[in-house]
């Protein structure tokens, strides 16, 4: 099941001196099956039932943008919350309710709880699971974080709760170069886990010198160069916006490489009518309710090179479902989030110092200026 692979430093190749971590093999990984879709007489029956439900569980539904537009629409019926994992994280923390409902993937409801530990927190599908996630196990991990002891960690927030007890830092997306370019200005050596791309996109970016874990996500490594530039060419006045997990000759295309809200963000910003986006298409429900005047075009990743194999919809995103969400509500059995308490209090010390470096670069308004402050994070 794991290969021996090598480490990538800065922009360089590996060679024979560096030493090897390890990752599983997914190029024959498992995918869950797709849930039949409801029809919209259905989703409206579900939804409804839900909605009572929640209110007499004081429960609340927070859903990533990757999920399905019935998750979304159901979120926004109820007062619940659409965004990226951390946030969801950080909208359940400060919302009343006692129950928060994540419909994401597991690494999300377990990030939830660390930063509720007092809250219940249930998801649809416990085994809803993400590439990035299973590609950085925490014992491989640690064992390769040990060897390097000079090094601090810095790890996306798309990894379990144990990865992200092992680090010094988690990151987002929206955020990684800046942490990233930080830690260069005061003289850190780095290692970066899980995503190769983003690594490399950073690595690029800032020149900062990195041991990269080499995981990836099996949505945005489905994007392929070579169908990108064709539908350009259909498309000459179309902006093309790229999530940075996406392999470099495809981020190379872009007029913008940013986070899922950074490039909602960047849509509703640009004067563009058109836009080719290459991430995952469940955000085009929240774009297209943002700029509905606007045509939002898939990057493909199926043909012309390109073989899909999530068809640029994360599988495990998909098995949140209206019929699994009722079903928690009559029995949370097998459905909650559990984080074991070690764990949860190391993972949030990572944590905090993202939101500590959030708010203190918002204050200063650059990387440099607040270097040059003096402030240490």
């Amino acid at each position: 099941m794991k290969k021996r692979i090598y480490p990538v430093t800065g922009n360089r190749e590996p060679n024979a001196g560096d030493r090897a971590m390890y990752i599983p093999d997914l190029t024959n990984l498992s995918l869950p099956e797709i849930p039949q879709p409801l029809s919209s007489r259905e989703i409206e029956e579900y939804t409804d039932r839900i909605a009572a439900r929640l209110k007499e569980k004081d429960a609340v539904v927070i859903a990533h943008y990757y999920t399905g537009n019935e998750i979304q629409q159901l979120a926004e019926k109820t007062g619940g919350f659409i965004g990226d994992s951390l946030e969801m994280a950080k909208w359940g923390r400060n919302n009343p309710a006692r129950t928060i409902i994540v419909a994401g993937v597991r690494f999300m409801g377990e990030t939830a709880k660390i930063l509720s530990p007092e809250k219940t927190i249930l998801m649809p599908e416990l085994k809803a699971e993400c590439s990035l996630d299973l590609g950085c196990p925490a014992d491989e991990f640690g064992k390769f974080c040990d060897e390097h002891p000079d090094h601090c960690v810095v790890v996306y927030a798309n990894t379990s709760a144990a990865v992200k007890a092992r680090a010094d830092y988690v990151v987002t997306s929206s955020i990684a170069l800046e942490m990233i370019e930080y830690l260069k200005l005061c003289d850190k050596k780095i290692i970066w886990a899980p995503d190769r791309h983003l690594g490399s996109y950073i690595c690029n970016q800032t020149g900062a010198e990195m041991l990269r874990w080499q995981a990836h996500c099996i949505v945005h490594d489905d994007f392929k160069a070579a169908a990108l530039k064709a539908l350009m060419a259909e498309h000459p006045d179309a902006r093309v916006l790229v999530h940075p997990e996406s392999p470099a000759d495809v981020t190379a295309l872009a007029d913008f490489a940013g986070s899922t809200s950074q490039i909602l963000n960047k849509v509703k910003e640009m004067d563009a009518k058109e836009f080719i986006i290459a991430t995952d298409i469940g955000i085009f429900y929240k774009i297209s309710q943002a700029c509905p005047d606007k045509v939002l075009i898939p990057a493909p990743n199926g043909g012309a090179g390109a073989t899909c194999q999530s068809c640029a919809h994360c599988p495990w995103m998909r098995q949140n479902t209206l019929p699994l969400i009722e079903k928690l509500l009559d029995n949370p059995e097998g459905h909650e989030i559990h984080v074991d308490e070690d764990i949860r209090r190391k993972a949030l010390i990572s944590l905090n110092r993202l939101l500590d470096f959030s708010a203190r670069l918002k204050e200063a308004g650059s990387v440099q200026a607040l270097y040059e402050s003096g402030v240490r994070i």
